[in-house]
């Protein structure tokens, strides 16, 4: 059983909290707060019951050590913004000024710890270093989802030096889950999934797990062109995964067999080059020309799409139509992010180019569920069990 917020007692308690501040920053610039502020209503519950917090996060990959560039500076000086309190930074993950600043914590205090990651012993789950982090503390709390999927000392390892009665999942962390879950496992119907992005690979255990609960499955973005070629259709010079071409015509058969209705786009917008500056076409049907790359889905498609969530009672969303990263091949990607919108069923985006596409078209307020983690969410969808979510039961 995993215990939530409100099963804990946080009067005079310190709390070892896991949050996942990982947000973009560029000179000390944060250039979107949205996982601060997701961690809010779980920071200001420990505080306003008479707790006091030690935030522990990561922030980018640093390699070989501590890196000035990816130090939690500018997030701390932001929390403290958002909470109302100062949140002074600790110069180190561990050691003796970890241990002594989170001694003299009194009730409604903050702390938080250097980038978790300038210790190497995070990623490796390190013993010691869990222990360590334990120490501090009287209770453990992970709301860091977005990193729930990587079995790390932060995440996993010290909540083994806590009794299950010490330990609980935050707010964020349980909206996620409960979220995904009404996804998985009682969901209004219709259900309809839909999956962009560029490799099959990347997507075979998601398609597999959701082919036996889905109703409707639409595949695009430039995965979708190893499911074309599949069929025998002319793709051009669109990015294809040869060796996954067998694969998606299995996974195609699959669908039918189960009852799914597995859409592919009927036209895209085409070019010779990936820039702004490329002279786009759309093509007059699922073929690409000879010599063009598939970039997008085209307005037939479009229609399609839009079509198919119109009616769905629940939908899930994980990868963009096509290079929305470049304005002319983008449309696609957000016509779906309003159609999405637009669908009056319970609906979950995962992935952070498919949470681009939603904020960037303005309808990110008319979301069911936006998920704070990009790779933990692709996990849930593959049916596995996050490590960090199995380290908080007992």
């Amino acid at each position: 059983m995993i215990r939530t917020l409100d099963q804990l007692d946080f009067k005079g308690k310190k709390v070892f909290i896991r949050v996942d501040f990982n947000v973009p920053a560029k000179n000390g610039v944060i250039s979107d707060d949205t996982r601060i502020r997701e961690a809010l209503p779980t920071l200001r519950k420990i505080l306003d019951s008479g707790g006091s917090l030690i935030i522990a996060s990561h922030l980018g990959r640093p390699k070989g050590g501590a890196d000035p560039a990816f130090s939690l500076a500018p997030v701390a000086a932001r929390l403290g913004e958002l909470l109302g309190v100062p949140v002074p930074l600790v110069g180190e993950v561990v050691g003796e000024s970890a241990t002594s600043q989170a001694a003299r914590l009194t009730p409604g205090k903050v702390l938080m710890l250097e980038n978790v990651r300038f210790h190497p012993g995070e990623t490796k789950n390190d013993p010691v270093l869990s222990e360590a982090f334990a120490k501090l503390a009287d209770l453990y709390v992970n709301d860091a989802f977005g990193s729930c999927h990587r079995a790390h000392s932060s995440t996993v390892g010290v909540a083994g030096f806590f009794k299950p009665e010490e330990r609980a999942a935050g707010y964020l962390l349980m909206k996620e889950l409960d979220s995904f879950r009404r996804v998985l496992l009682n969901p209004a119907r219709p259900l309809v999934a839909i999956l962009g992005g560029a490799k099959v690979s990347d997507k075979i255990a998601v398609i597999e797990n959701l082919l036996p609960r889905v109703d409707r499955l639409l595949v695009g973005g430039a995965m979708a062109f190893t499911f074309l070629k599949a069929k025998g259709v002319p793709v051009g010079d669109s990015l294809v995964e040869d060796d996954k071409v067998a694969l998606a015509r299995e996974l195609m058969e699959k669908a039918a067999s189960a009852g799914v209705r597995l859409l592919l786009p009927v036209d895209h917008i085409a070019a010779r080059e990936i820039s702004d500056e490329a002279k786009a076409i759309a093509t007059v049907d699922e073929a690409v020309p000879e010599g063009l790359k598939g970039l997008d889905i085209g307005p037939r498609t479009v229609a399609l799409f839009s079509a198919a969530v119109a009616d769905a009672g629940t939908l899930v969303w994980n990868g963009p139509m096509g290079v929305f990263e470049t304005a002319q091949f983008a449309a696609g990607t957000y016509a779906l992010a309003r159609a999405v919108a637009d669908c009056r069923g319970f609906t979950v985006v995962g992935g952070g180019d498919s949470v681009s596409a939603v904020k960037k078209s303005g309808v990110a307020g008319r979301i069911g569920h936006i998920s704070t983690g990009g790779g933990a969410s692709l996990e849930l969808l593959e049916g596995r069990t996050l490590p960090g979510v199995a380290a908080l039961d007992g």
